[in-house]
């Protein structure tokens, strides 16, 4: 699916900075058609904050920045630190990280190189932040609205963010329908967020909802599907593929500019189509397309060694088409979703997995999201493998079998340090 930028008007009043006005409410994820039960020992509550969102009609970049939040800094208890964090053993480090370099890289081969410039977050810093809990439908989440304005107050507090720089859409009932995370409202956030960005710059997604799969259509799938999220209004408006997240906020940004993607829901793994995927070793992950090559041999093995070489010669057929597909759609990503930008995503499982919903002394919450600001609370500057260990870890600890997932648009050393 391609993006259609083809919005008009924008964001009303003259509020000369980014952000949003009014606001709401924020959990995880799960497809539209049913959630998931948490499992015992779900993670300690979150932190209440004042409400927020933002104003606008149809849009198309503005020359101009949109209006603010119209609303009083947030306070010393806009934000507080979760209940028993975890100790320091989930940021240990051996050594000091590695610096961010300054100059432009390169990967690639001698007859095909890409450059791009990692972003030192040093610039404007801004944020969007989604919260679908699906109100009066069979799809309906409790603790996306929480997560939502956790995350927002967590940057606020920790990472230097300003309120008038962010906004934040929830679907509340009776909310402003300007704020509210439908489907046209999501694009033409995503498009604010990016419009105007320059080298280190630090742009931050977050969405926390459902988020589901269907059909590739373009071959750039090794798996045969594209991710995607849905918005409030999915029934009629449908969903948001991991291809349009892409080329709005990833194709369109400049070199060094960052992006944080964090997507706390189901299916999420791959939702911003970054070619490049690491483990809690901070290694690059073996391609998708091998991880069953060693059972197809044994298959084949088995069928030989049983008498059956026709049965054997079919198995390695459909082996090697696999591989030949995979590996296709592989360097067809490497090629077509390279970004000069610096971009990273954090999602809440992988592609094939599913993010927990769950409640803790009444308040609901995206085990995902929870996880990420109690790893980084102690230690707001982990390497990015510290940080992908931790939170895994730390989901792992309460019962939690997600795994989140870390990707980039570029080769990434991991054991650099983590900003935003």
């Amino acid at each position: 699916m391609s993006w259609n930028p083809g919005w008009q008007g924008g964001y009303p009043g003259g509020y000369q900075g980014y952000g949003g006005q009014d606001g709401y409410p924020g959990a995880s994820c799960g497809r539209p058609e049913g959630g998931y039960a948490p499992p015992p020992g779900p993670p300690p509550g979150t932190w209440e904050a004042s409400q927020g969102g933002y104003a606008g009609g149809p849009f198309a970049p503005p020359p101009g920045p949109p209006p603010g939040w119209g609303a009083e800094e947030p306070s010393g208890t806009y934000y507080q630190p979760p209940m028993g964090p975890p100790p320091a053993a989930y940021n240990e480090r051996s050594g000091q990280p590695h610096a961010i370099p300054s100059e432009v890289l390169s990967y690639g081969t001698s007859g095909e190189q890409h450059t791009y410039q990692l972003s030192h977050a040093s610039g404007r810093k801004k944020g969007l932040f989604i919260g679908c809990n699906y109100p009066g439908t069979s799809a309906e989440l409790s603790g996306c609205h929480n997560d939502a304005r956790n995350i927002m107050s967590f940057l606020i507090e920790k990472y230097g963010f300003r309120q008038e720089d962010c906004v934040i859409l929830l679907d509340s009932p009776g909310a402003d329908e300007r704020t509210i995370p439908t489907k046209s409202n999501i694009l033409r956030a995503m498009s604010w967020l990016v419009s105007g960005a320059q080298a280190d710059d630090s742009l931050v997604f977050h969405f926390s909802g459902h988020g589901g799969q269907t059909e590739d259509l373009d071959g750039d799938e090794v798996d045969g599907d594209d991710e995607t999220i849905y918005p409030t209004d999915y029934k009629t408006a449908g969903h948001i593929e991991d291809d349009e997240m892409h080329e709005i906020m990833v194709a369109s940004l400049p070199r060094g500019a960052g992006l944080m993607a964090i997507f706390d829901c189901c299916h999420s793994g791959s939702a911003l189509d970054l070619p490049f995927m690491y483990g809690t070793d901070g290694e690059l992950k073996r391609p998708q397309f091998l991880t069953g090559v060693p059972s197809d041999l044994i298959s084949a093995g088995v069928a030989y060694a049983s008498g059956n070489a026709g049965d054997a010669v079919s198995v390695l057929k459909n082996a090697f088409s696999n591989v030949f597909q995979g590996y296709k759609a592989e360097q067809r990503t490497k090629k077509d979703k390279f970004s000069e930008a610096d971009v990273v995503s954090l999602s809440g499982c992988k592609d094939t997995g599913t993010s927990a919903d769950a409640v803790q002394s009444g308040t609901a919450t995206g085990a995902m999201s929870w996880a990420l600001v109690n790893v980084l609370t102690p230690n707001p500057t982990p390497t990015y493998q510290e940080l992908l260990v931790g939170v895994r870890k730390l989901l792992h600890e309460n019962g939690y079998e997600q795994k989140p997932q870390l990707s980039c648009s570029h080769p990434l050393d991991t054991d650099m340090q983590f900003v935003l």
